[in-house]
């Protein structure tokens, strides 16, 4: 229906048009205060989903135990503790998370100011190549608090035999320069030969297949440290572990028109929850680091002291 001026008074229609003027007005500013109050984060589609399994309806703020409920990935951790960190220091912003498929395109959408926050953490010397666009918080874990898993085919009886450093003499591993951490912690063993391989498929085929004797993995306590993937299988040898050197960081953005509110708050809630003896725990919790003593540390590492560089 169009309205036209001769079908209807002068005063109706300008009531008529000062209606509509103030309705779009209104829808305006209350579009624009909803984005005042919300900032997008982008997340993988599987992260989002493990975080809302894990979630199960309950309130992120709420969560202190973390061995309650489905979590089968570290960074599902480090996601909570981002989102509980922030609004413990203060910061009022709520997130919106989009999904998709962001991978290494993660880091360079928060370099250009487009992502405020990596709510997956980063070992320290990969936040460090970016501290010229990001902010680099304390750290999340610090040097030797990171652990990973020897995971081997269950018949693989020489990797299952390991008790000692010794015990890797003559062994193969595979990795990739990539995962520099693991990568070094690799190095440092007295090992026959490390393999290359960037695809994490494909090295665990590999180690199923024996091609490499074994491969580092985070603890699997969702599936018993066993992981089965079509007709590969791979398990943790158990009750040993290899200590990681290096500390965990959040980084948050310098170009984000929010980066540094976000960041002042993030350090002052991380504090909070490191007070709390929160973050640590959390970890144990949902069984990513084994609990002092249910494990022998096989690698006695240099543990430097954490870094931070803004």
């Amino acid at each position: 229906m169009i309205i036209t001026r001769k079908q209807v008074p002068f005063s109706t229609f300008l009531l008529w048009l000062s209606f509509v003027l103030l309705a779009c007005f209104s829808s305006s500013n209350l579009n624009a205060h909803e984005s005042e109050k919300s900032i997008s984060i982008f997340l993988r589609d599987d992260a989002y989903d493990d975080y809302l399994s894990f979630l199960a309806g309950r309130d992120v703020h709420t969560i202190s135990d973390f061995s309650k409920g489905n979590i089968t990935r570290r960074d599902t951790v480090d996601m909570v503790l981002a989102i509980q960190a922030l609004k413990l220091g203060g910061f009022q912003k709520t997130l919106h998370f989009h999904q998709g498929k962001i991978t290494l395109r993660n880091t360079n959408i928060l370099e250009r100011g487009e992502q405020l926050i990596s709510l997956d953490s980063y070992w320290w010397t990969d936040a460090n190549k970016i501290k010229k666009d990001a902010y680099i918080s304390q750290a999340l874990l610090k040097p030797g608090e990171y652990v990973a898993g020897i995971f081997a085919h269950p018949s693989n009886t020489a990797v299952f035999n390991i008790k000692s450093m010794d015990d890797f003499k003559g062994l193969t591993a595979i990795s990739t320069p990539r995962w520099h951490a693991d990568w070094a912690v690799l190095q440092s063993l007295d090992l026959k030969e490390v393999l290359q391989n960037s695809e994490w498929l494909q090295q665990i085929r590999a180690v199923d297949k024996k091609w490499a004797d074994f491969m580092l993995l985070p603890f699997m306590p969702s599936q018993n440290n066993h992981y089965r993937l079509r007709q590969l299988e791979i398990k943790a040898v158990p009750g040993v572990a290899l200590q990681f050197s290096e500390s965990r960081h959040f980084v948050i953005s310098k170009k984000h028109p929010e980066g540094e509110a976000a960041y002042r708050a993030l350090e002052k809630g991380l504090a909070i929850l490191h007070q709390q003896g929160r973050v640590l725990k959390a970890y144990q919790q949902a069984g990513f680091i084994p609990l002092p003593g249910s494990v022998t540390i096989l690698n006695s590492v240099h543990v430097p002291a954490g870094k931070s560089s803004n």
